[in-house]
């Protein structure tokens, strides 16, 4: 829409209050005044409805919620512009004592009206086909450990010698046959471990699912990059890539931190600063992988060790990984924003980073390459390596690399990357 047009006030700048089964649709024009009253659409008829009554010089405002990105892509060809607001902010910006259903709608219809409405970032499809997938592998990760607390609080409340471990093999399932049990408690036991199959199976399925999406379009080109970092697996980087999307949409990497909500907070009046935990604000999931992978590098990796340790010294361990987990994400920001190596790898431990990512995939997910020809395909997207032909960190285990050669011969229509 022009801005002639905007400033004769024609636009309209509808705002729809999304529900489980129906939506609530008004419209306001550029003073705030009520142009289509709010009515009732249930989501069956949203489609049609849409078509029917919407205009495309309209601006529409949605909230992120259940079903907003479905509304979102009904809303995008439809009208000139779809924004979708921050509800948290949104909340802070226009609380009310009366809340309701039109009183919400109209509110955010003004917001617009006004250009205060607090805007999320709409992720493509392929980000929101990613979430929905490593959410659901979550979710099932969250119910496989639901099963093995259950399984373990059995054995505790018996006093039975439970051998350690969580992953109720043959070697430490014995207990379960205990005649202590009750008939009733080892129905229950069998039951869980019929669960906990099922659900490994189910998380292994996405898990292969993930693992051939980090070796494709267009997570490869990112993943090149963080998979060389140390601490970050397969799910962890695709997590952070997931959650991250456009690495572009962050300025600085302090943005970016803020975005994780790994930032401390702070408490400011008057003269007084009060230092605050960390804000929690941002995507959950990641913070799980960034905390997930800062324990694992300050155990595989001497530096961050080094460094983990100088900041144990001043607080505590929990605190400290978190901070490891805070500069690894600016790791990251530069990484993917400069595209260039880590420098604190040499070329043969980078290359074992990437034999260790191969071999996590099936020869279906390499899309036909063996490991070491995996291995060498993103060392020449990275641009180091040339002159390296095997990788022997443990000397026990010595892998060989494929040459630049063999794969360019295997795949003629891979360049080198200068």
């Amino acid at each position: 829409m022009s801005a002639e047009r905007n400033a004769s006030g024609s636009c309209r700048y509808v705002a729809l209050d999304i529900h489980k089964h129906y939506c609530v649709v008004a419209a306001v024009n550029r003073e705030g005044q009520v142009v289509f009253q709010p009515v009732r659409v249930e989501h069956a008829d949203l489609e049609g409805w849409l078509k029917k009554n919407l205009q495309t010089s309209d601006h529409v405002v949605i909230e992120s919620t259940t079903n907003a990105w479905h509304v979102y892509d009904l809303l995008e060809p439809l009208t000139e512009r779809v924004l979708v607001a921050n509800p948290i902010k949104v909340k802070q910006i226009a609380c009310a004592r009366v809340k309701t259903d039109v009183r919400d709608t109209l509110i955010l219809a003004r917001l617009l009206a006004a250009n205060l409405v607090p805007v999320v970032w709409v992720p493509p499809i392929h980000v929101r086909q990613l979430r929905q997938l490593l959410s659901q592998r979550r979710q099932m990760v969250e119910t496989h450990t639901q099963i093995l607390n259950r399984m373990h609080s059995v054995a505790h409340r018996h006093h039975l010698n439970h051998p350690a471990g969580k992953r109720f093999n043959e070697k430490n399932t014995g207990w379960q046959k205990d005649k202590i049990l009750s008939r009733v408690e080892q129905l229950q036991l069998a039951i869980e471990m019929e669960n906990r199959e099922y659900i490994e199976k189910q998380i292994e399925k996405i898990g292969k699912e993930v693992g051939k999406m980090s070796h494709q379009k267009p997570w490869a080109e990112s993943m090149t990059y963080i998979m060389q970092l140390p601490g970050f697996g397969v799910i962890t980087a695709m997590t952070v890539l997931a959650a991250i999307g456009d690495i572009g949409r962050f300025e600085t990497p302090k943005k970016l931190g803020s975005y994780s909500g790994l930032t401390p907070g702070i408490e400011q009046s008057g003269t007084k600063n009060r230092g605050k935990g960390i804000t929690k604000e941002g995507r959950r999931e990641l913070r799980w992988a960034l905390v997930e992978a800062a324990q694992q590098a300050v155990k595989s990796d001497p530096l961050w060790k080094r460094r983990f340790e100088e900041l144990k010294h001043r607080m505590h361990r929990n605190q400290a990984i978190v901070v490891v987990a805070r500069r690894l994400l600016e790791l990251i920001w530069y990484v993917l924003t400069r595209r260039q190596p880590y420098r604190h790898f040499s070329h043969e431990r980078i290359a074992y980073k990437y034999l260790t990512w191969g071999g996590r995939l099936d020869n279906e997910a390499r899309d036909g390459l063996t490991r070491s020809q995996f291995a060498r395909y993103y060392l020449m997207r990275l641009g180091v390596g040339q002159d390296l032909a095997r990788v022997a960190l443990n000397p026990k285990y010595p892998c060989r690399l494929a040459s630049e050669a063999e794969l360019l011969a295997l795949r003629p229509e891979i360049q080198k990357t200068e």
